[in-house]
Protein backbone atom coordinates (compact mmCIF):
# COMPACT_ATOMS: atom_id res chain seq x y z
CA UNK A 1 0.00 0.00 0.00
CA UNK A 2 0.82 3.37 -0.76
CA UNK A 3 1.88 5.47 1.56
CA UNK A 4 0.27 8.74 2.40
CA UNK A 5 1.87 11.98 4.13
CA UNK A 6 0.78 11.89 7.40
CA UNK A 7 -1.54 15.24 8.24
CA UNK A 8 -2.41 17.34 11.22
CA UNK A 9 -5.30 18.75 11.69
CA UNK A 10 -5.51 22.48 11.44
CA UNK A 11 -6.47 24.08 14.62
CA UNK A 12 -7.67 27.17 15.02
CA UNK A 13 -5.81 30.12 16.69
CA UNK A 14 -7.36 33.15 18.28
CA UNK A 15 -7.53 35.97 15.68
CA UNK A 16 -4.77 38.98 16.49
CA UNK A 17 -6.11 42.29 17.36
CA UNK A 18 -6.07 44.26 14.06
CA UNK A 19 -4.66 48.11 13.51
CA UNK A 20 -8.21 49.75 14.45
CA UNK A 21 -8.89 47.49 17.49
CA UNK A 22 -5.08 48.10 19.03
CA UNK A 23 -5.75 52.13 18.60
CA UNK A 24 -9.39 51.48 19.84
CA UNK A 25 -8.31 50.10 22.91
CA UNK A 26 -5.81 52.22 23.48
CA UNK A 27 -7.42 55.50 23.01
CA UNK A 28 -10.40 53.44 25.34
CA UNK A 29 -8.14 52.98 28.14
CA UNK A 30 -6.41 56.08 28.45
CA UNK A 31 -10.01 58.28 28.10
CA UNK A 32 -11.27 55.43 31.02
CA UNK A 33 -8.44 56.43 33.25
CA UNK A 34 -8.82 60.08 33.32
CA UNK A 35 -12.29 60.17 33.73
CA UNK A 36 -11.89 57.61 36.54
CA UNK A 37 -9.19 59.86 38.30
CA UNK A 38 -11.66 63.00 37.44
CA UNK A 39 -14.64 61.01 38.96
CA UNK A 40 -12.42 59.35 41.98
CA UNK A 41 -11.12 63.37 43.06
CA UNK A 42 -14.45 64.00 43.36
CA UNK A 43 -15.75 61.62 45.39
CA UNK A 44 -12.84 61.98 47.62
CA UNK A 45 -13.31 65.59 47.80
CA UNK A 46 -16.34 65.79 48.32
CA UNK A 47 -16.19 62.81 51.46
CA UNK A 48 -13.23 64.28 52.90
CA UNK A 49 -15.03 67.72 53.18
CA UNK A 50 -17.94 65.85 54.81
CA UNK A 51 -16.21 64.16 57.18
CA UNK A 52 -13.93 67.19 57.85
CA UNK A 53 -17.23 68.74 58.66
CA UNK A 54 -18.32 65.96 61.57
CA UNK A 55 -14.91 66.40 63.09
CA UNK A 56 -15.03 69.96 63.58
CA UNK A 57 -19.20 70.00 64.59
CA UNK A 58 -17.45 67.36 66.57
CA UNK A 59 -19.42 64.38 65.40
CA UNK A 60 -16.57 62.76 64.15
CA UNK A 61 -12.51 62.12 65.73
CA UNK A 62 -9.93 63.94 64.14
CA UNK A 63 -7.78 61.01 64.22
CA UNK A 64 -10.91 58.93 62.31
CA UNK A 65 -11.10 60.96 59.38
CA UNK A 66 -8.32 59.61 56.79
CA UNK A 67 -9.94 55.95 57.90
CA UNK A 68 -13.00 56.86 56.57
CA UNK A 69 -12.30 58.51 54.11
CA UNK A 70 -10.57 55.25 52.36
CA UNK A 71 -13.41 52.89 53.36
CA UNK A 72 -15.74 55.37 51.89
CA UNK A 73 -13.60 55.54 48.91
CA UNK A 74 -13.55 51.93 48.33
CA UNK A 75 -17.29 51.67 48.51
CA UNK A 76 -17.94 53.86 45.44
CA UNK A 77 -15.36 52.26 43.71
CA UNK A 78 -17.73 50.13 41.62
CA UNK A 79 -20.14 52.53 40.69
CA UNK A 80 -17.40 55.16 39.43
CA UNK A 81 -15.27 52.51 37.16
CA UNK A 82 -18.72 51.31 35.58
CA UNK A 83 -19.50 54.63 34.80
CA UNK A 84 -16.19 55.45 33.83
CA UNK A 85 -15.71 52.49 30.98
CA UNK A 86 -19.55 53.75 30.13
CA UNK A 87 -18.75 57.35 29.62
CA UNK A 88 -14.61 56.42 28.31
CA UNK A 89 -16.45 54.12 25.37
CA UNK A 90 -18.87 57.02 24.30
CA UNK A 91 -16.31 59.82 24.33
CA UNK A 92 -14.04 57.38 22.55
CA UNK A 93 -16.59 56.16 19.36
CA UNK A 94 -18.06 59.96 19.62
CA UNK A 95 -14.44 61.33 18.50
CA UNK A 96 -14.22 58.77 15.44
CA UNK A 97 -17.61 59.91 14.44
CA UNK A 98 -16.51 63.67 14.14
CA UNK A 99 -13.37 63.47 13.22
CA UNK A 100 -14.70 61.05 10.38
CA UNK A 101 -13.11 58.12 11.25
CA UNK A 102 -16.20 56.31 11.27
CA UNK A 103 -16.99 56.41 7.83
CA UNK A 104 -13.59 55.17 6.84
CA UNK A 105 -13.81 52.16 8.74
CA UNK A 106 -17.21 51.65 7.43
CA UNK A 107 -16.25 52.40 3.86
CA UNK A 108 -13.31 49.06 4.72
CA UNK A 109 -16.46 47.03 5.00
CA UNK A 110 -16.50 47.24 9.15
CA UNK A 111 -19.78 46.61 10.26
CA UNK A 112 -20.84 48.04 13.89
CA UNK A 113 -20.92 45.00 14.94
CA UNK A 114 -17.72 45.13 14.55
CA UNK A 115 -16.70 47.41 17.55
CA UNK A 116 -18.02 44.43 20.62
CA UNK A 117 -14.66 42.69 20.22
CA UNK A 118 -12.18 45.49 20.95
CA UNK A 119 -15.14 46.91 23.50
CA UNK A 120 -15.38 43.52 25.55
CA UNK A 121 -12.02 43.27 25.35
CA UNK A 122 -11.48 47.04 27.12
CA UNK A 123 -14.22 46.70 29.91
CA UNK A 124 -14.00 42.56 30.31
CA UNK A 125 -11.06 42.82 33.03
CA UNK A 126 -12.59 46.48 34.60
CA UNK A 127 -16.04 44.33 34.87
CA UNK A 128 -14.10 41.30 37.01
CA UNK A 129 -12.33 44.55 39.13
CA UNK A 130 -16.22 45.66 39.63
CA UNK A 131 -17.30 42.10 40.56
CA UNK A 132 -14.50 41.51 43.03
CA UNK A 133 -15.36 44.70 44.40
CA UNK A 134 -19.05 44.81 44.90
CA UNK A 135 -19.35 41.50 46.22
CA UNK A 136 -16.33 41.10 48.54
CA UNK A 137 -14.35 44.01 49.11
CA UNK A 138 -17.16 46.81 49.00
CA UNK A 139 -18.97 44.71 52.09
CA UNK A 140 -15.83 44.36 54.06
CA UNK A 141 -14.73 48.27 53.32
CA UNK A 142 -18.74 48.71 54.82
CA UNK A 143 -18.31 46.60 57.71
CA UNK A 144 -14.72 47.84 58.46
CA UNK A 145 -15.90 51.39 58.70
CA UNK A 146 -18.70 50.31 61.01
CA UNK A 147 -16.43 49.21 63.17
CA UNK A 148 -14.06 51.73 63.57
CA UNK A 149 -17.02 53.92 63.97
CA UNK A 150 -18.38 52.18 66.84
CA UNK A 151 -14.41 52.21 68.21
CA UNK A 152 -14.15 56.02 68.04
CA UNK A 153 -17.98 56.37 69.92
CA UNK A 154 -16.82 54.08 72.61
CA UNK A 155 -13.70 55.61 73.72
CA UNK A 156 -14.44 57.52 76.99
CA UNK A 157 -14.52 61.14 76.64
CA UNK A 158 -10.66 62.12 77.15
CA UNK A 159 -9.17 59.94 75.17
CA UNK A 160 -11.60 61.07 72.42
CA UNK A 161 -11.44 65.02 72.90
CA UNK A 162 -9.80 66.76 70.27
CA UNK A 163 -7.17 69.56 71.13
CA UNK A 164 -8.92 73.47 70.57
CA UNK A 165 -12.28 71.77 70.68
CA UNK A 166 -14.77 71.55 72.80
CA UNK A 167 -15.98 68.21 73.28
CA UNK A 168 -19.16 67.30 75.97
CA UNK A 169 -19.09 63.96 77.57
CA UNK A 170 -21.29 61.26 76.43
CA UNK A 171 -23.49 61.62 79.64
CA UNK A 172 -23.98 65.50 79.00
CA UNK A 173 -22.71 66.49 82.43
CA UNK A 174 -19.18 67.21 81.52
CA UNK A 175 -17.25 70.00 78.78
CA UNK A 176 -13.64 69.38 78.05
CA UNK A 177 -10.92 72.09 76.24
CA UNK A 178 -7.92 70.36 75.61
CA UNK A 179 -5.47 73.01 74.32
CA UNK A 180 -2.60 70.69 72.72
CA UNK A 181 -1.11 67.46 73.50
CA UNK A 182 2.74 66.76 74.39
CA UNK A 183 4.31 64.07 72.24
CA UNK A 184 5.60 60.84 74.35
CA UNK A 185 3.75 61.21 76.77
CA UNK A 186 0.06 61.39 77.98
CA UNK A 187 -0.11 64.15 79.33
CA UNK A 188 -1.62 67.46 77.70
CA UNK A 189 -1.36 71.28 78.24
CA UNK A 190 -4.13 74.11 79.04
CA UNK A 191 -6.79 71.84 80.22
CA UNK A 192 -10.24 73.15 80.92
CA UNK A 193 -13.39 71.20 82.23
CA UNK A 194 -16.91 71.93 83.31
CA UNK A 195 -19.38 69.64 85.23
CA UNK A 196 -22.22 69.58 87.22
CA UNK A 197 -21.43 67.85 91.28
CA UNK A 198 -24.66 67.68 93.50
CA UNK A 199 -26.60 70.12 91.76
CA UNK A 200 -23.31 72.81 91.39
CA UNK A 201 -22.06 74.16 88.43
CA UNK A 202 -18.27 74.13 88.54
CA UNK A 203 -15.45 74.87 86.41
CA UNK A 204 -11.59 73.94 86.81
CA UNK A 205 -8.48 75.27 84.82
CA UNK A 206 -5.52 73.57 84.77
CA UNK A 207 -1.69 73.63 83.28
CA UNK A 208 -1.56 70.38 82.58
CA UNK A 209 -3.37 66.83 82.96
CA UNK A 210 -2.78 63.33 82.59
CA UNK A 211 -4.76 59.96 82.60
CA UNK A 212 -4.08 57.87 85.45
CA UNK A 213 -5.37 53.82 85.53
CA UNK A 214 -5.68 52.45 89.11
CA UNK A 215 -5.48 48.52 89.96
CA UNK A 216 -9.14 48.53 90.06
CA UNK A 217 -9.29 49.61 86.52
CA UNK A 218 -11.11 52.82 87.07
CA UNK A 219 -9.61 55.80 84.88
CA UNK A 220 -8.76 59.01 86.41
CA UNK A 221 -8.36 62.48 84.95
CA UNK A 222 -5.77 64.14 86.72
CA UNK A 223 -5.74 67.83 86.86
CA UNK A 224 -2.11 69.54 88.04
CA UNK A 225 -1.81 72.88 89.26
CA UNK A 226 -5.06 74.61 88.09
CA UNK A 227 -7.94 76.72 89.94
CA UNK A 228 -11.52 75.10 90.43
CA UNK A 229 -14.38 77.61 90.95
CA UNK A 230 -17.77 76.74 91.68
CA UNK A 231 -21.45 78.06 92.15
CA UNK A 232 -22.58 81.03 90.98
CA UNK A 233 -20.84 84.23 90.58
CA UNK A 234 -21.95 86.86 92.89
CA UNK A 235 -23.64 84.50 95.49
CA UNK A 236 -22.07 83.85 98.89
CA UNK A 237 -21.21 80.39 98.38
CA UNK A 238 -18.89 80.89 95.24
CA UNK A 239 -16.07 79.10 95.81
CA UNK A 240 -12.44 79.60 94.42
CA UNK A 241 -10.00 76.62 95.20
CA UNK A 242 -6.78 76.43 93.85
CA UNK A 243 -5.08 72.96 93.71
CA UNK A 244 -1.65 71.18 92.57
CA UNK A 245 -3.13 67.43 92.02
CA UNK A 246 -7.24 67.47 91.49
CA UNK A 247 -8.71 64.02 90.67
CA UNK A 248 -11.85 63.28 88.02
CA UNK A 249 -12.94 59.65 87.86
CA UNK A 250 -13.76 58.99 84.13
CA UNK A 251 -17.06 57.42 83.62
CA UNK A 252 -16.95 55.01 80.82
CA UNK A 253 -19.60 54.42 78.47
CA UNK A 254 -21.46 51.28 78.24
CA UNK A 255 -20.28 49.96 74.53
CA UNK A 256 -22.41 49.99 71.94
CA UNK A 257 -22.17 46.92 69.81
CA UNK A 258 -21.93 46.86 65.79
CA UNK A 259 -24.81 46.27 64.14
CA UNK A 260 -25.28 43.75 61.27
CA UNK A 261 -26.84 45.68 58.36
CA UNK A 262 -27.29 43.81 54.80
CA UNK A 263 -25.04 46.28 53.00
CA UNK A 264 -22.28 44.96 55.10
CA UNK A 265 -22.84 41.78 55.19
CA UNK A 266 -20.37 39.16 52.80
CA UNK A 267 -22.04 37.90 49.99
CA UNK A 268 -21.72 34.40 51.60
CA UNK A 269 -23.98 35.08 54.62
CA UNK A 270 -26.58 36.74 52.48
CA UNK A 271 -26.86 33.95 49.97
CA UNK A 272 -27.28 31.75 53.49
CA UNK A 273 -29.85 33.94 55.21
CA UNK A 274 -32.01 34.58 52.38
CA UNK A 275 -34.46 36.53 54.11
CA UNK A 276 -35.98 39.47 51.91
CA UNK A 277 -33.27 42.45 52.17
CA UNK A 278 -30.11 39.96 52.18
CA UNK A 279 -31.36 38.82 48.85
CA UNK A 280 -32.00 42.17 47.82
CA UNK A 281 -28.77 43.85 48.43
CA UNK A 282 -27.22 40.37 46.73
CA UNK A 283 -29.21 41.55 43.88
CA UNK A 284 -27.84 45.09 43.58
CA UNK A 285 -24.15 43.34 44.19
CA UNK A 286 -24.26 41.12 41.48
CA UNK A 287 -26.64 43.82 39.43
CA UNK A 288 -22.96 45.96 39.39
CA UNK A 289 -21.07 44.25 36.78
CA UNK A 290 -23.90 42.81 34.95
CA UNK A 291 -25.23 46.83 34.45
CA UNK A 292 -21.19 47.79 33.83
CA UNK A 293 -21.30 44.76 31.02
CA UNK A 294 -24.85 46.31 29.17
CA UNK A 295 -23.34 49.99 29.23
CA UNK A 296 -20.45 49.24 27.80
CA UNK A 297 -22.48 46.93 24.70
CA UNK A 298 -24.62 50.29 24.36
CA UNK A 299 -22.61 52.79 24.39
CA UNK A 300 -21.44 51.83 20.95
CA UNK A 301 -24.91 52.48 18.97
CA UNK A 302 -25.20 55.86 21.47
CA UNK A 303 -21.12 56.85 20.29
CA UNK A 304 -23.04 57.64 16.95
CA UNK A 305 -23.02 61.68 16.17
CA UNK A 306 -23.97 63.47 12.94
CA UNK A 307 -20.48 65.70 12.39
CA UNK A 308 -23.20 68.60 10.77
CA UNK A 309 -25.04 68.60 13.87
CA UNK A 310 -25.16 68.97 17.03
CA UNK A 311 -22.75 67.03 19.07
CA UNK A 312 -23.76 67.35 22.82
CA UNK A 313 -27.21 64.99 22.12
CA UNK A 314 -25.92 61.72 22.38
CA UNK A 315 -24.16 62.43 25.95
CA UNK A 316 -27.77 63.99 27.27
CA UNK A 317 -29.50 61.14 26.11
CA UNK A 318 -26.58 58.46 27.16
CA UNK A 319 -26.73 60.49 30.80
CA UNK A 320 -30.94 60.40 31.15
CA UNK A 321 -30.27 56.44 30.02
CA UNK A 322 -28.13 55.45 32.90
CA UNK A 323 -29.93 57.53 35.32
CA UNK A 324 -33.57 55.77 34.59
CA UNK A 325 -31.21 52.48 34.68
CA UNK A 326 -29.56 53.09 37.86
CA UNK A 327 -33.38 53.81 39.44
CA UNK A 328 -35.37 51.59 37.65
CA UNK A 329 -32.83 48.80 39.51
CA UNK A 330 -33.23 51.03 42.61
CA UNK A 331 -36.62 50.62 42.64
CA UNK A 332 -36.49 46.78 41.95
CA UNK A 333 -34.00 46.50 44.88
CA UNK A 334 -36.47 47.84 46.93
CA UNK A 335 -39.54 45.97 46.01
CA UNK A 336 -37.28 42.58 46.16
CA UNK A 337 -36.85 43.70 50.18
CA UNK A 338 -40.25 44.67 50.76
CA UNK A 339 -41.46 41.38 49.45
CA UNK A 340 -43.29 42.51 46.17
CA UNK A 341 -41.05 41.08 43.71
CA UNK A 342 -39.54 37.77 43.27
CA UNK A 343 -35.54 37.91 43.59
CA UNK A 344 -35.04 36.47 40.23
CA UNK A 345 -37.56 38.30 38.20
CA UNK A 346 -35.98 41.27 40.35
CA UNK A 347 -32.23 40.62 38.81
CA UNK A 348 -33.75 40.25 35.21
CA UNK A 349 -36.24 42.05 34.61
CA UNK A 350 -34.83 45.49 34.77
CA UNK A 351 -31.15 44.10 32.79
CA UNK A 352 -33.09 42.18 30.32
CA UNK A 353 -34.90 45.68 29.58
CA UNK A 354 -32.21 47.25 28.62
CA UNK A 355 -30.53 44.08 26.71
CA UNK A 356 -33.41 44.80 24.51
CA UNK A 357 -32.97 48.28 23.88
CA UNK A 358 -29.46 47.48 23.48
CA UNK A 359 -30.62 44.61 20.84
CA UNK A 360 -32.86 47.82 18.91
CA UNK A 361 -30.35 50.39 18.82
CA UNK A 362 -27.92 48.29 17.58
CA UNK A 363 -30.55 47.36 15.04
CA UNK A 364 -31.72 50.90 14.59
CA UNK A 365 -28.05 52.20 13.57
CA UNK A 366 -26.74 48.82 11.48
CA UNK A 367 -30.24 49.94 9.37
CA UNK A 368 -29.42 53.75 9.09
CA UNK A 369 -26.05 52.76 8.20
CA UNK A 370 -27.21 50.48 5.47
CA UNK A 371 -29.74 53.01 3.82
CA UNK A 372 -26.67 55.21 3.29
CA UNK A 373 -24.53 52.83 2.03
CA UNK A 374 -27.13 51.97 -0.72
CA UNK A 375 -27.73 55.90 -0.75
CA UNK A 376 -24.13 56.15 -1.76
CA UNK A 377 -23.99 53.96 -4.78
Amino acid sequence: MPDYPQTTPNKSKPRKLGVFERALIRELANNGMLLFSVLLGIVVISQLIRFLSDAVSGKLAADGVLALLGFSALNYLPVLLSLSVFMAILMTLSRSYRDSEMVVWHGAGLALTAWIRPVLLFAAPVIAVIALLSLVLSPWALQKSDEFKQFLENRDDVTAATPGMFRESKQADRVYFVENTQAGNNRVNNIFVQSVQNGRLGTMVAKQGLQETRANGDRYLILLNGTRYEGTPGQRDYRIVEFQRYAMRIEAAPPKPAQAYPRNLPSWTLWQKPTTWNLAELEWRLGLPISALLLALLAIPLGYINPRAGRSLNFVTAMVIYMLYSNLISVSNAWVGQGKLSPLLGLWSVHGLMLVLIALWFQRRMTLLSWRRLLAR
